[in-house]
């Protein structure tokens, strides 16, 4: 007899990933198709809605050469966060491209808007800044609906990755509720649309999903593929969600942090925004029946993309700029400021630049450099965390960088924390399937919480002057490369 299976499709920035997941937890069978980006201008980078669709349909054609999709029981949904596009409403029809929460060509309005920065933050916990959907939906709205008639009567929509992969399932027009925490345009204190952030960014509610909750059958899939036709849709978290749910996150003390192209650090906490340093307050997840679980949260916009970015300079691999790298950067500090810094600086004018360079400094000392700036911003959030009275016991990590053994126990050292790291990949979409598998019932929390989870562990010390050195050299270059 075939053993049924959840569904979960992981739709990411560079790739969608689907996977099969057995009611052990156990990772079946695994699929994913890559997507491009469209970068037609300086700080401007879109991708095509349609081919985010096509891309899950080929993911999904991969995974069917491997396991029978007709024994899956439901499917779950992770999805790249804050990019936004605009559709209407009853033709489907995208009217924009997606503006990738990679973009930056909202900068301006950042300027513009900075008089309701403070108000922006108190209200949704988020810093007024690019990478966040509203200056997205100001700028889509102003390009496409200028007087927002067509948005007013209902007529478009806008929409997060998650609401257009649902709508285009199942023809449900809603959004994840952590999902509508990263648009700025959500009160935390009520979960829902705040009237006062519409008006600051001018969208008109009618245009907007309505909010639903990360857990519970949402819709059906309907003629959007053959191999997917009947099933419901019971779980959908953003990705980074999805992955402090792959953790069982909902425990004390877990901090997760994703290694991917930008880097996302974690972890469910209470707090006052106003100590926060720089961090984001955001909603992780809502479960039926329970109030939003808030968590605190850190972006780092360039990660793995600085690994790639220098890996293409020098003419290699990613993975032979890692096994390149110098024991010591030799006093090299690489600020990857390539769209301005995110948390916890939140800086949209900083610049990317080299420091301390001299003449004996080589591929070796560069790669160490590129490798450093990752575990250089996870340990300033690490120290944000703790200044916001949230103080992790352990940081989960996965994604593509995690598996460099030498960089965790770098990041240990300099976090002064024990580093798990998980072997699965896919940790975003196996959250997703967690999701889904919960709101049918497959599983409950405690049963989540046993699943057997696998780390590979690091624990390393340095000395308080060798550590203390490190980090004055990254905060000399950092104060270099910010704008104030």
């Amino acid at each position: 007899m075939a053993e049924p299976f959840v569904l979960a499709i992981d739709q990411g920035t560079s790739s969608t990933k689907v996977i099969a997941v057995a009611s052990d937890g156990s990772v079946l069978a695994r699929g994913s198709a890559p997507l491009e980006l469209i970068t037609t201008q300086p700080g401007w980078v879109e991708q095509d809605p349609h081919a985010v669709l096509e891309s899950v349909r080929a993911a999904l054609l991969e995974l069917s050469n491997y396991i029978k999709l007709e024994d899956a029981i439901t499917v779950g949904i992770s999805n790249q966060r804050e990019s936004l596009l605009l559709w209407e409403r009853n033709s489907g029809h995208p009217v924009s491209p997606i503006l990738s929460w990679q973009d930056r060509r909202t900068v301006d309005l950042v300027g513009d808007l900075e008089w309701a920065g403070p108000e922006v933050q108190a209200i949704s916990g988020l810093p007024l800044d690019p990478m966040f959907s509203a200056l997205k939906a100001r700028w889509l709205l102003d390009a496409y609906d200028r007087d927002r008639s067509r948005s007013v009567a209902g007529q478009l929509v806008l929409g997060t990755i998650d609401s257009w992969l649902l709508f285009s399932l199942t023809g449900e027009i809603g959004i994840e509720a952590g999902n509508a925490s990263r648009t700025s345009l959500v009160d935390l204190s009520s979960g829902d649309w705040s009237p006062r952030l519409l008006e600051i960014f001018d969208v008109p509610r009618a245009a907007l999903p309505s909010i639903q909750n990360s857990v519970g059958v949402v819709g059906t899939v309907r003629d959007f593929s053959p191999l997917l036709d009947g099933l419901r849709v019971s779980g959908v978290l953003g990705d980074s969600h999805a992955a402090l749910f792959s953790h069982a996150g909902w425990l004390p003390g877990v901090a997760k942090a994703t290694y991917g192209t930008g880097s996302s650090v974690m972890a469910l906490g209470t707090g006052d925004i106003a100590t926060s340093s720089g961090l984001c307050r955001t909603i992780a997840w809502r479960l039926p029946g329970e109030k939003p679980a808030l968590a605190w949260e850190a972006n780092i916009l360039a990660a793995g993309a600085t690994i790639v970015w220098l890996a293409s300079i020098l003419g290699c691999t990613p993975m032979e700029l890692a096994e390149e790298a110098a024991e010591s950067s030799d006093g090299v500090v690489l600020v990857p400021a390539f769209n301005g810094l995110a948390a916890p600086w939140w800086d949209t004018e900083a610049q990317a630049l080299f420091s301390g360079l001299s003449l004996s400094t080589g591929r070796a000392q560069l790669a160490r450099a590129a490798l450093d700036s990752v575990v250089f911003q996870v340990a300033d959030v690490i120290a944000a965390l703790r200044d916001a009275s949230c103080e992790p016991l352990r940081l989960v990590a996965d994604g593509g960088i995690s598996v460099n053994s030498q960089v965790m126990r770098r990041q240990s050292a300099l976090c002064e924390l024990l580093v798990a790291v998980s072997p699965i990949a896919e940790a975003s979409a196996l959250g997703a399937a967690h999701a889904a598998g919960l709101g049918i019932g497959l599983w409950d929390l405690d049963q989540l919480e046993s699943l057997p989870r696998e780390y590979v562990e690091h624990e390393e010390y340095l000395s308080s002057e060798m550590k203390s050195s490190l980090l004055h050299e990254w905060h000399q270059a950092l104060a270099l490369a910010q704008s104030r």
